[in-house]
């Protein structure tokens, strides 16, 4: 059984493989765009709970898609990758996602935890480096699962950010800037916990990008003392960017609503 499950989700060598801004990449790209658009359209004349009821539904599969990933990736690598514990932003904030969507205590924070998930798995899901240095075909597991998972997690971002009750604005950011803070401190966790050299095996993870900078720009003997707060500087510099386009829509339809 093993041997014909990893024959159907094992890395497909050989021929074709996945590419950036491939016609297979912007097929997920187009993916996420069009479940956003046909949840706005049939949403459109729906309550607000009804709205968030349908975003809820996309932080659940994405959920879903994250959990069944460590039952199946024995069958399609060999082995549990240790990457995909949810130290990323990506992976810690569909985790967080999820939790604050059904956790009462954690409510009020969903839709800061949206914000930063679209942010993160947007970002992703333009520039997919990961699936990509595996050179794989375009129909592998690796891809499938990966390019999916950041799709639904950019649409559920989306689509709280647009129905959520309570409003993203410039005088309640600074959550949003301790969220950040928190994402930081956990992926300083993961990468104290699990990097080291034990029995031959020398362990080394990226989490957050708070160990070393991903393009090279600093010395990694200085990146670990940068790079946490030159994430928190951009990643808030384009929140800040989405609440103030958000807030100057919401003036917008107000404007019009009083016309």
């Amino acid at each position: 059984m093993y041997a014909l499950i990893h024959s159907l989700l094992g890395d497909r060598k050989g021929g074709e493989i996945f590419t950036l801004f491939s016609l297979w990449h912007f097929l997920y790209i187009g993916l996420a765009l069009l479940l956003i658009g046909a949840v706005l359209l049939l949403t459109r004349k729906k309550s607000a709970e009804k709205k968030i009821k349908a975003a809820t539904v996309f932080v659940n599969i994405a959920f879903g898609l994250y959990v069944a990933d460590f039952f199946l990736m024995p069958f399609a690598y060999g082995e549990i990758d240790i990457e995909k514990l949810p130290f990323h932003i990506c992976t810690a904030m569909c985790v967080t996602c999820f939790l604050s969507s059904h956790v009462g205590f954690l409510k009020p924070l969903k839709a800061h935890f949206a914000l930063l998930g679209f942010i993160s798995n947007l970002v992703y899901l333009i520039y997919p480096a990961g699936v990509m240095w595996h050179a794989v075909h375009p129909i592998s597991y690796r891809v499938i699962q990966t390019l999916l998972f950041h799709a639904i997690m950019t649409v559920y971002g989306f689509l709280t950010i647009v129905f959520s009750k309570e409003k993203l604005t410039f005088r309640k950011s600074y959550t949003d800037f301790f969220v950040l803070c928190g994402m930081t401190l956990w992926a300083f966790v993961g990468n104290t916990l699990y990097n080291g050299a034990a029995d031959g095996y020398d362990h080394f993870f990226n989490w957050f990008f708070v160990v070393e900078d991903p393009f090279g720009i600093f010395d990694k003997s200085v990146a670990p003392y940068i790079m946490p707060f030159l994430n928190i500087a951009v990643f808030f510099a384009v929140e800040l960017l989405i609440i103030g386009a958000l807030t100057l829509a919401r003036g917008k339809q107000k404007k019009d609503h009083n016309k």
